[in-house]
C-alpha cells in the first residue's frame, strides 16, 4: 500500500467515530416515528405525577448505562438462567424504573414498531424528568441504536468512596473534563444512597473508630439514626441533598460546601484543590449550573453510541431481537 493511500486510510479510520456521532440528530424520528418523544413524555409526566423520585431513578439508569459500554440500553437487558447480564452486576442491583422504559416501549412499538431504540428512550425519559423536577430544557439529539451484549463483567463504575482522582479516570476515559465531572455529579441534586455507601464516614472511617472528620457533627448524628432504623436486613436511605431533595438545582454544592455531602466522592469534590473552586462557582450561579448540566447531559448521551446499521432497534427491551443470551 502506498504512503498516499496509507495516509488516506488512516484519516477515513480516525473519522469513523466522528461519522457515526454525525448520524445523532435532533428530530430524527420527525419522518419516521413524529410522536416518539411526545409519547415518551407522556409516559414520563404521568408517572412523575405519582412518584418524583424517577427522576433520580433515570439519571442513574442513564449514567450507568453510558459509562458501561455506551448509550446503548445493554442495561436494560434481563438475566436469564443461562446468561447473567448487566443487571445482575453489584453497582447495577438498585437501579430501577425500568417498568417505565417498558410502559413507553410498548406505546412506541404500536405507533412505529421497531422504530425507536430503547437507548433512545432512556435519553430522551432522562431528558424529560430533569425538566419535570425543575432541571434545564434542552434538545437532545436522537437515533441512537440498541447493543447486542451485555456482560456483568463489563460494569466498572466510578465508586461512592472514590476520590477526585480516581473519578476523574473514569471521567477522563470518556472523554470528559474535570468540570464536566463536577457539573454531572451535581445529579446526585436529586436522589437517595443506602446507608451501606456511607456508613464507614459516621463511626469507623479509615479505621479510626471515629466519624469523617469532613461530615458535619450534626448531619453524623442524623444519619446515624437513620442509618439504625433498619430491621429485618433492610438497607436505610438518605437524601443526597438534604436540602432540595427532589429538585434538580444547584443546592448540592452548597451541601457541599457546608460538609453536608453524604457520599464521600461528593464531599471530595469540595475538599480537593482541583474541584472546590468549581464547586463554589456553580453553588453560587445556578443559572450556570442549569446551562452546564444541560450541555454535559448531551455529551454524556453521545458517548460510544451504536448508529447506523450497527447494533438493532429492539422490540422488547429487556431482551436482544435474536434472544440470543
Amino acid at each position: 500500500m502506498g504512503r498516499v493511500a496509507i495516509m488516506i486510510f488512516g484519516f477515513l479510520l480516525y473519522l469513523l467515530p466522528n461519522l457515526a456521532m454525525a448520524e445523532l440528530r435532533v428530530g430524527f424520528y420527525n419522518s419516521t416515528c413524529p410522536r416518539a418523544e411526545a409519547i415518551i413524555s407522556g409516559v414520563v409526566q404521568n408517572r412523575f405525577k405519582a412518584d418524583r423520585s424517577i427522576t433520580a431513578a433515570f439519571l442513574r439508569m442513564h449514567f450507568h448505562d453510558c459509562f458501561v459500554r455506551g448509550c446503548d440500553a445493554s442495561i436494560l437487558i434481563d438475566s436469564t438462567p443461562k446468561k447473567q447480564s448487566e443487571k445482575s452486576a453489584g453497582p447495577n442491583l438498585t437501579v430501577r424504573g425500568f417498568e417505565i422504559i417498558d410502559e413507553a416501549k410498548k406505546a412506541l412499538e404500536a405507533a412505529c414498531p421497531s422504530t425507536v431504540s430503547c437507548a433512545d428512550i432512556i435519553t430522551v425519559a432522562t431528558r424529560d424528568s430533569v425538566s419535570l423536577a425543575g432541571g434545564p430544557t434542552y434538545d437532545i439529539p436522537t437515533g441512537r441504536r440498541d447493543g447486542m451484549v451485555s456482560t456483568p463483567s463489563d460494569v466498572n463504575l466510578p465508586g461512592p468512596s472514590f476520590t477526585v482522582p480516581q473519578a476523574l479516570q473514569a471521567f477522563k476515559s470518556k472523554g470528559f473534563t474535570l468540570t464536566e465531572m463536577v457539573v454531572l455529579l451535581g445529579g446526585h441534586t436529586v436522589g437517595v444512597a443506602h446507608c451501606g455507601f456511607f456508613q464507614d464516614r459516621l463511626s469507623n472511617f479509615q479505621g479510626t473508630r471515629l466519624p469523617d472528620p469532613s461530615m458535619d457533627p450534626a448531619l453524623v448524628s442524623q444519619l446515624n439514626k437513620t442509618c439504625g432504623s433498619g430491621t429485618g436486613g433492610v438497607d436505610p436511605t438518605a437524601f443526597l441533598d438534604q436540602g432540595t431533595s427532589f429538585i434538580v438545582d444547584n443546592q448540592f454544592y452548597s451541601q457541599v460546601l457546608k460538609k453536608r455531602g453524604i457520599l464521600q466522592i461528593d464531599q471530595e469534590l469540595g475538599l480537593d484543590k482541583s474541584s472546590t473552586g468549581i464547586v463554589s462557582r456553580l453553588a453560587a450561579d445556578n443559572a450556570e449550573f442549569q446551562r452546564s448540566f444541560a450541555r454535559a447531559m448531551v455529551k454524556m448521551g453521545n458517548v460510544q453510541v451504536l448508529t447506523g446499521n450497527a447494533g438493532e432497534i429492539r422490540k422488547n427491551c429487556r431482551v436482544f431481537n435474536n434472544q440470543r443470551q
